[in-house]
């Protein structure tokens, strides 16, 4: 009878418990950047939506509060099977301004809050809430 070198169960068993402990102390550490990765998404959407609001303002010299008038189409929401994780709204538009803000519908970090971020007709982007 001819004998294999191989790894037994219980060595096998005992590399994923270690690689399982890893990854518990790895993941609280990684979810700040998880989070400021995903509100990346909220910055380059509010920053198109300003220059779409621009690009309207300077053809009807005011700002609007469609997205159909300026051509701006949402993405699928991640809870609808799509890829995005913020609801992008323009809270207000009037001649001389407007506000868009884009509020997300996963909670990154499990704490409850939710992140929001605003931009204005002069590009000032700021987050509100952060999570």
């Amino acid at each position: 009878m001819r004998r294999v070198k191989a790894f037994t169960l219980t060595e096998l068993l005992v590399v994923l418990i270690i690689i399982g402990i890893l990854v518990l102390l790895a993941v609280p550490n990684l979810m700040p950047l998880i989070s400021r990765a995903r509100s990346t998404e909220a910055k380059l959407q509010l920053d198109f939506v300003h220059q779409l609001e621009k690009s309207y303002f300077y053809m009807y010299s005011r700002y609007s509060d469609d997205f159909e008038e300026i051509g701006y189409e949402h993405e699928k929401l991640v809870s609808e099977g799509g890829t995005a994780n913020y609801v992008i709204e323009i809270v207000e538009a009037s001649t001389n301004s407007f506000k868009a803000k884009a509020t997300a519908i996963v909670d990154f970090d499990g704490d409850g809050t939710f992140n929001v971020w605003e931009i204005d007709q002069d590009k000032n982007l700021k987050e509100v809430v952060k999570d």
